[in-house]
């Protein structure tokens, strides 16, 4: 058994009715295509977070900073709640 209940021969035939409606030269240009699409995402996510991780750092403000300040309003939220139950 294959993927999905599609035995290896059958995934075969398929592979080789491909190559021939498409021939080798084409799916090796529409192959390099993808490949160069996926390295220029890769490299275009990893220069948006380090534009993030700039301009997070020029602000000063670190996840920690607001993760803390978020705890902070949080506590006195539940301070004020239980003095009015009192």
């Amino acid at each position: 058994m294959g993927l999905g209940g599609i035995s290896v021969w059958q995934l075969l035939i398929v592979l080789v009715i491909v190559v021939l409606i498409f021939g080798t030269k084409k799916l090796k240009n529409m192959g390099g295509d993808i490949g160069g699409a996926v390295k220029n995402f890769k490299s275009a996510m990893g220069a948006e977070e380090k534009a993030d991780a700039e301009a997070n750092a020029e602000d000063g403000d670190t996840s920690e900073e607001i993760d803390s300040n978020t705890n902070k309003e949080e506590t006195k939220e539940d301070s004020k709640e239980d003095s009015k139950g009192a």
